[in-house]
């Protein structure tokens, strides 16, 4: 198996962070990796906000705002989530302009995903993972307004990175033939 395949197989999703810090430079260099993703007219069509060190209390001010309730509580259960971010070591924020021509849009999604796999397989070869998150939350207009988000812009993934606490164990993946269809003739 050559390398990239087996990157490709290794990589996990992690949930479980050590608290080390993570180099902002070695951030920044694996995203100037990861930009060299396929992307229809080279328009790059994304922004990152990195919260590291004492600004990850911006995201997760932010995100225990967006979880007020009606009468200005915070659940428990917020809480909680509030304090494993703090613990997690980076949170990247991957933004994207809404185009109105749904063609563009797509393009512009798909380059973006792209994009964020590349930097997830340069990461995960450094020892570095993350988290893909697309929680209800990223939709909230008080975390979108919080973080800078605007009109016309949407947020397509929140990476939690840092060193892994714990690697899952690779769950089964159903064979490609059980979902490919050759039509030959």
């Amino acid at each position: 198996m050559n390398p990239i395949d087996q990157l490709i197989m290794e990589r996990r999703s992690i949930k479980k962070f050590k608290t080390d810090t993570v180099d902002v430079e070695e951030i920044i260099e694996l995203l100037n990796i990861a930009k060299w993703a396929p992307n229809h007219k080279v328009n790059e069509p994304w922004r990152f906000q990195l919260y590291a060190g004492a600004g990850k209390e911006k995201f997760v001010q932010a995100f225990l705002d967006s979880m007020k309730t009606s009468d200005g509580e915070i659940p428990p259960k917020a809480l909680n989530k509030a304090q494993y971010f703090r613990d997690i070591p980076l949170h990247l924020v991957a933004i994207m302009p809404v185009d109105p021509r749904q063609r563009r849009l797509d393009e512009d999604y798909g380059a973006l995903s792209s994009m964020l796999q590349n930097f997830q397989l340069a990461a995960w070869q450094r020892g570095i993972g993350m988290i893909w998150r697309s929680n209800d939350w990223i939709y909230d207009p008080v975390f979108r307004e919080a973080i800078g988000v605007g009109p016309g812009e949407k947020i397509v993934a929140t990476m939690m990175m840092g060193y892994p606490a714990h690697v899952p164990e690779k769950q089964a993946r159903t064979d490609i033939r059980e979902k490919l269809e050759i039509i030959d003739q």
